[in-house]
């Protein structure tokens, strides 16, 4: 048998082998060992790390919210430098992430990615997420129940685990109360008032996400609610015919919306422009606070106030999860447990910061806690608490979404 001579460069390369064989190896125990360590041995750990948080990067409210006031105090309290890194479309460090997987990198530049919906299913479908980590943050122990479909599930998928809920979200409508004295409360009087009123409303065109998310709240209201839904959207056979309502109401107020349905908003963001240059007499909002906010900036008329509809609104919630390649995964722990701390829900609760609804669930609240929550001034134009809580729908899974914009371009726009 002919043995050969191992020249320098191949046991080069064996070394190399080795080396990355025995390093993923690490990784692979490190992370095991972040599932299950003492709460003390992360945040040890986590003391000195650089946490990238990847987010949409399109309000200059959130993003004060994170560079003033968290990635201060997560300095303070944990030596975490927090750098948010702002992306268009959350869709876009999901590519990221799917070509990282593909090419084997193990040490990826996202430590925290600011997901849920389509977004979520994609990454945990192609398995780009870290394991079942929100069990070991203390605040999601002592402050959410895991037991709630908005926590659970997010747009129809279970979590398990693999995100933690950082705020909740509500669709709402946006009015000028010296135009629109008594609003609209269900779909049908919005299209009484449409008719009588040409001109003065419209919708972002799909699939912007707002737009996209006004017609989930006409399919609800127009054939006989939410419940038929639930299930997965390839096991209703007759499902086309059950959007028939949906359509045919969009398409009877059509001609009566801004430039006769023509044409429609491009974006939320166009829309919102419309409204306060007086130009429609509505918008809308998936934020129940963004009115507020925007009073409060005078972008808004101070006569805005938004509405829900008697029927009920959708309503989801918002998650952090870690990245597989995270190279800071302890600090992304740590930093997701203080974004669900009591503090910094109330602080991201205030319209002048951010406005976004708590995760917390306020049972669980000290009374102080509770108090504290309830003392943010929301604004006028915000409405109660207790009120959104009380009308909220749960969203359509994501394997509806598509349906329905194509359903749109199709049923609507090409009409």
């Amino acid at each position: 048998m002919m043995i050969r001579k191992i020249t320098a460069p191949v046991l080069l390369g064996l070394t190399m082998a080795a080396c990355s064989a025995q390093s993923s190896e690490e990784a692979e125990r490190e992370e095991e060992n972040l599932l299950t360590a003492d709460w003390q041995e992360i945040t040890d750990k986590a003391e000195g790390q650089e946490v990238n948080m990847y987010m949409w990067g399109g309000n200059d409210n959130i993003n004060r919210y994170l560079d003033d006031w968290v990635a201060p105090r997560l300095k303070e309290m944990h030596d975490i430098e927090l750098s948010r890194v702002p992306v268009s479309d959350a869709q876009d460090f999901i590519n990221q992430l799917l070509d990282e997987k593909t090419a084997g990198k193990t040490a990826g530049s996202m430590d925290i990615i600011w997901i849920n919906g389509e977004n979520f299913k994609a990454a945990k479908d192609n398995e780009l997420l870290f394991g079942d980590f929100s069990g070991q943050l203390p605040n999601f122990n002592s402050y959410i129940n895991p037991e709630a479909p908005e926590i659970s599930h997010d747009f129809g998928e279970p979590v398990d685990g693999l995100e933690a809920p950082w705020g909740k979200a509500q669709f709402v409508f946006v009015h000028d109360e010296q135009k629109v004295g008594t609003p609209p409360k269900s779909m049908e009087e919005l299209a009484d008032w449409v008719e009588k009123n040409p001109g003065q409303f419209t919708y972002p065109a799909l699939p912007d996400f707002t737009g996209s998310a006004f017609i989930r709240n006409v399919l609800y209201e127009t054939t006989g609610g939410h419940e038929q839904y639930e299930r997965p959207a390839a096991q209703i056979e007759d499902l086309e015919s059950r959007l028939e309502p949906m359509w045919d109401y969009l398409n009877d107020i059509e001609p009566y919306l801004w430039r006769n349905g023509e044409t429609y908003p491009e974006s939320l963001s166009k829309l919102d422009q419309l409204y306060a240059s007086g130009e429609v007499a509505m918008t809308m909002s998936y934020d129940p606070a963004l009115a507020a906010s925007e009073v409060l900036k005078g972008r808004f008329p101070e006569s805005t106030r938004t509405f829900l509809l008697d029927a009920g609104t959708l309503s989801n919630t918002h998650f952090l999860s870690i990245p597989f390649n995270s190279s800071d995964k302890a600090g992304a722990m740590v930093a997701i447990n203080e974004m669900m701390s009591p503090e910094a829900q109330t602080a991201k609760l205030s319209p002048e910061n951010w406005g976004d609804l708590s995760a917390l669930d306020l049972e669980k609240l000290s009374p102080e806690q509770q108090a504290a929550m309830n003392n943010v001034e929301l604004g006028e134009a915000t409405l109660p608490l207790e009120e959104l809580e009380n009308n909220r729908l749960p969203e359509l899974s994501s394997d509806y979404i598509e349906i329905l914009e194509k359903g749109w371009m199709e049923n609507v726009a090409k009409e």
